[in-house]
């Protein structure tokens, strides 16, 4: 009430009391609802940057991985020596340390956070959580993107690289910079999505086992570990626990779970350990209803990603360019026999009897883009000869497969 601030470590809270204070939320800063102008507010955030000269400290405080504020505080001239200790112990606070700050709303112009017209002027500062002083990379370092940083090399400063296992090692930092807490959470709306497309289509969602007596899938390595004296598996898909669900008619199952395979690669298509969307149906007639469920499934998961993900996508793409995905309005099935024409047409050597590699799927894909203006479509009528032996032969060419 004198004006003298108040700050200093927090002690611990140890839950001795339940809404002591009221938080402002830095996402509605100066929306309905939210903290306005003229308001004294608290704000508990992480100290993203700061910047003490003289006789005055500015600090950028952020919450989550988007919303930043700044917040300043000035020399006293009533109160010198208690204004001036207090300015030499904001400047000694480490980025990434958590304070609870406490303060005036007021309006300004910044440019450097989140919240270009206005500013907290300072009056206590708390800290909840100090950081080490030295942290193992810098944030901002960790969302060049890799022609930022190979332009730079041609400079007398280059930029830093973070490597990958570095971040890994330092997940928990790695996570608060926007891209890759993005990421995160454009996978938990992935898995949101799917679930939406499913339910609306009578689907219900189980859990199988991951740890079991055998292999689960041919074709892909398998991860073992004791159980009791016994050998168990990793599961490497749900497959067989899928189409006992079937079998136990339950018409329409889904699973969203881990996936384990003992894959040695390098490339982005294996991996040993991923979350895997899988779904079992009946097919009464024609394997087309599968395929129209599988396309609308994925149809509203990419749309619903850039309807209510837009802001993380953004975040993400900023790193990692891509585009958004064209999807057709019904199913682009694209057979065997046309997809052989289209390559052979484009110049491509290939073996109407053979897989497809990986350069002639990636050629085939930019056909149909470029034919049928989209990026999502079905190849079917695949060669017999390479499909397990379990695959549905096509009615009118044994040779083929549905």
């Amino acid at each position: 009430g004198d004006g003298t601030p108040q700050y200093g470590d927090h002690e611990t809270v140890m839950s001795q009391a339940a809404n002591c204070r009221v938080y402002a939320d830095l996402g509605t800063f100066l929306q309905e609802g939210g903290a306005q102008v003229g308001d004294r507010v608290w704000v508990r955030a992480r100290v993203s940057r700061v910047r003490a000269k003289g006789n005055s400290c500015f600090l950028v405080l952020r919450q989550g991985i988007y919303h930043t504020i700044q917040a300043c505080y000035f020399k006293d001239k009533e109160n010198p020596e208690e204004s001036k200790a207090f300015l030499k112990w904001l400047g000694g606070l480490s980025p990434e340390t958590i304070v609870d700050v406490r303060g005036t709303v007021q309006g300004a112009k910044v440019a450097s956070a989140s919240i270009a017209d206005a500013e907290i002027a300072m009056d206590s500062v708390f800290a909840i959580s100090r950081s080490e002083p030295a942290l193992p990379f810098q944030l901002e370092d960790a969302v060049r993107t890799e022609e930022e940083i190979a332009t730079s090399e041609a400079t007398d400063r280059p930029w830093s690289r973070v490597p990958q296992d570095q971040r890994l090692d330092y997940r928990w930092i790695d996570l608060r910079t926007a891209p890759s807490g993005a990421i995160l959470r454009v996978r938990s709306g992935v898995c949101q999505l799917f679930r939406e497309a499913l339910y609306a289509r009578g689907f219900s969602e189980i859990q199988t086992p991951k740890l079991i007596g055998g292999e689960s899938e041919g074709g892909a390595g398998v991860f073992t570990t004791d159980y009791f004296e016994q050998t168990a598996c990793l599961a490497q898909s749900p497959q067989l626990y899928k189409q006992a669900a079937i079998c136990g008619d339950m018409e329409r199952v889904f699973e969203v779970g881990p996936v384990f395979r003992a894959e040695k690669s390098h490339t982005r298509r294996h991996l040993c350990e991923f979350t895997g969307l899988d779904l079992e149906m009946e097919i009464r007639h024609h394997y087309l209803e599968c395929v129209e469920v599988v396309h609308a499934t994925l149809a509203h998961i990419f749309a619903g990603l850039e309807a209510r993900y837009a802001k993380d996508l953004a975040a993400v793409r900023a790193q990692y360019p891509s585009e958004m995905p064209r999807i057709s309005s019904e199913p682009c099935v694209v057979h065997w026999e046309e997809a052989m024409a289209m390559l052979k047409e484009a110049g491509a050597d290939v073996d109407p009897e053979d897989d497809l590699s990986t350069p002639l799927e990636r050629q085939l894909g930019a056909l149909v883009a470029d034919r049928y203006g989209t990026d999502l479509y079905v190849l079917d009528r695949f060669p017999a000869a390479v499909r397990p032996f379990y695959t549905m032969p096509c009615p009118d060419n044994p040779k083929l497969t549905n």
